[in-house]
């Protein structure tokens, strides 16, 4: 499917930054560049720093391509910048990209749309002590970061909780959310404008979880594109996706990351993770994937994205 470009359109991308997914950031925007090129705009690269207000204000373009990851990029911040600049964007607006990135909030306002979510604590990692704070299996991760950037697995026969989390060197903030580790499938579906599409099952190819390396690295994780479960397991997760997109209020394109313990012994329960307004656009990223599986290329996505782009999302 192909999206007729403006090629009058200015189109600035943003990328890069100053956090921990800088390099996931430029992995991003550099081939949504690329493509946008090749759609025919006009396209200015932008690696984004703290003067990123003054550098709009003087290239005055016509929309703004978000590649962006992480804190300031996809958690409201860059987003209120550009409502003050009053330049059309992709993806989520304000409340929406907060809202998401804040793993407690997103959640409890899941919960309330009826989408089933992990149980969990939120914890000071210096008032962690020798002691379990959930009985293992369980997870701590950053409430705020991206990327699998701090997530840890604690494993059901650790006697203690992960002591790397007392460091003096630990780059992540001091509160922490601990959930409990849901075990089965990783399964995911992107909402592309008010429409889910294809489920991904999600296999990684070491012995870790769906990590960085899994994410980022050729050949860190196979995608099995349709998932291999029954109809109705799939279509549930395409429902469930856009239920989570429209409880956060998200726009544009969105990706809502699911568990699913299909054993015997399993609850046989789809457990939403958590949802990400700013998805990936890599070599390795899965919203692409599902693009091309409902026939749009890459071109024609990232062209849907900018035609798509408003202020007040």
């Amino acid at each position: 499917m192909s999206v007729e470009a403006n090629k009058d359109k200015h189109v600035a991308v943003l990328m890069g930054g100053w956090v921990n997914e800088r390099p996931v950031s430029l992995a991003t925007g550099t081939p949504c560049a690329d493509a946008l090129e090749k759609a025919g705009y006009q396209v200015s690269r932008i690696d984004v720093d703290r003067n990123i207000a003054a550098v709009l204000s003087e290239l005055k373009p016509d929309v703004v391509f978000n590649a962006l990851h992480g804190p300031f990029g996809e958690d409201g911040c860059i987003q209120g910048i550009l409502e003050v600049l009053e330049i059309p964007y992709t993806h989520s607006g304000v409340m929406a990209s907060a809202l998401a990135m804040n793993k407690v909030k997103a959640k409890a306002v899941m919960s309330a749309a009826g989408i089933k979510v992990t149980e969990h604590l939120i914890v000071n990692r210096h008032e962690i002590g020798p002691k379990h704070p959930m009985k293992p299996p369980y997870v701590i991760k950053p409430i705020n970061e991206g990327s699998s950037f701090g997530v840890v697995i604690v494993k059901e026969d650790q006697s203690h909780p992960p002591q790397e989390l007392r460091g003096e060197d630990w780059p992540y903030p001091d509160v922490l959310m601990c959930e409990k580790y849901i075990p089965g499938r990783e399964l995911t579906c992107a909402v592309m404008g008010d429409k889910p599409l294809g489920v991904i099952d999600i296999l990684p190819t070491g012995p870790g979880f769906y990590d960085y390396d899994a994410k980022y690295v050729e050949g860190g994780s196979k995608h099995i594109l349709p998932a291999k479960i029954s109809p109705i397991v799939y279509q549930e997760v395409q429902t469930l996706a856009l239920k989570a997109h429209r409880a956060l209020g998200c726009r544009g394109v969105s990706r809502a990351d699911f568990r699913f313990d299909e054993k015997p012994d399993g609850t046989g329960e789809l457990i939403c993770l958590e949802v990400n307004t700013q998805p990936g656009m890599t070599p390795t990223s899965l919203v692409p994937e599902m693009a091309a599986h409902s026939d749009f290329s890459f071109k024609a996505l990232v062209s849907w994205m900018v035609e798509d782009a408003s202020c007040c999302r």
